[in-house]
């Protein structure tokens, strides 16, 4: 049981590196564009992945209309965010609570990255969607942490 509440644990901290583009992008297009299913939706979750770089940037593009030199800018960070939760996910050596702080780790450096390419607005709504994202997050992590028991580990702390 607490083996299962870790994964999940440690599948939560992988969304929430995705950052909050991933989650926006499903709730906030419209339903006739929108005829994919959500890129997590039935995915166990010992196998969630972050956004392709390239859909997320296209996300991050519309709703913070990014200039082309920003997206020129922002797009080798998602890149490099991407490899290198792929590099700590094939990672055998190291523990689920490093490997959690690792991702933690990366998630700060990517957003912190994006944002100093960001204008102030661009800023204030990033910092928005963030938000929602987080809130998302809980929300969830509350929900299945009733279904998981007493034993479950309590939901990442906020950022």
């Amino acid at each position: 049981m607490r083996n299962s509440a870790t994964s999940f644990a440690l599948a939560g901290l992988l969304f929430l590196g995705a950052s909050a583009s991933a989650v926006l992008a499903q709730s906030s297009a419209p339903a006739s564009q929108d005829s994919a299913p959500p890129p997590m939706a039935g995915m166990h979750p010992h196998h969630m992945q972050p956004p392709d770089p390239a859909k997320q940037l296209a996300h991050l593009t519309a709703k913070l209309n990014l200039t082309t030199d920003q997206q020129a800018q922002i797009k080798p960070v998602l890149e490099s965010r991407d490899q290198q939760f792929q590099t700590l996910h094939s990672d055998t050596t190291l523990a689920r609570p490093d490997k959690m702080a690792k991702m933690k780790s990366i998630h700060e450096d990517t957003n912190s990255k994006i944002e100093a390419v960001l204008n102030d607005e661009q800023k204030k709504k990033f910092a928005e969607m963030k938000e929602h994202q987080h809130e998302m997050m809980e929300r969830h992590m509350r929900h299945h942490q009733g279904a998981m028991g007493p034993d479950a580990p309590p939901p990442p702390p906020a950022q």
